[in-house]
């Protein structure tokens, strides 16, 4: 079961980190904090490419480093917990992207991020 939900888990860091690149590149930028853009040297555009590499390849190191899976877990997991303010930015902002038009909508999206520390967690573990 773990081996299948890491799979999983990685397909979905794959597919999610390919959107960032192609077709949901303008939706992620709602995401992205402006606090990001006003203390670092890059745009959101260049936040939302450099996630999507880093999700791609943390999606390819579950599959491709089985040895490593536990540390990978432990960053992926940290990185969902990086990316969790962007969530926040974006409910509290009020921005539209990936359909969520309304409160209720991006505050409900906000439970889901510790599911996905919790998966990236439980399927890199023995």
């Amino acid at each position: 079961m773990r081996t299948f939900t890491r799979w999983l888990l990685a397909a979905a860091m794959i597919f999610a980190g390919l959107s960032h690149l192609f077709w949901a590149r303008k939706e992620f930028q709602a995401q992205v904090p402006d606090v990001v853009t006003e203390v670092l040297p890059i745009d959101k555009d260049g936040v939302v490419v450099a996630s999507g590499a880093v999700e791609m390849m943390l999606g390819a190191a579950l599959v491709v480093l089985p040895k490593e899976r536990r540390r990978i877990g432990g960053i992926l997991a940290a990185f969902f917990v990086a990316i969790f303010p962007g969530n926040i930015a974006q409910a509290v902002g009020k921005r539209k992207g990936f359909g969520l038009d309304d409160d209720r909508a991006r505050y409900l999206r906000l439970l889901f991020q510790p599911v996905l520390v919790a998966w990236a967690i439980w399927a890199t573990r023995d």
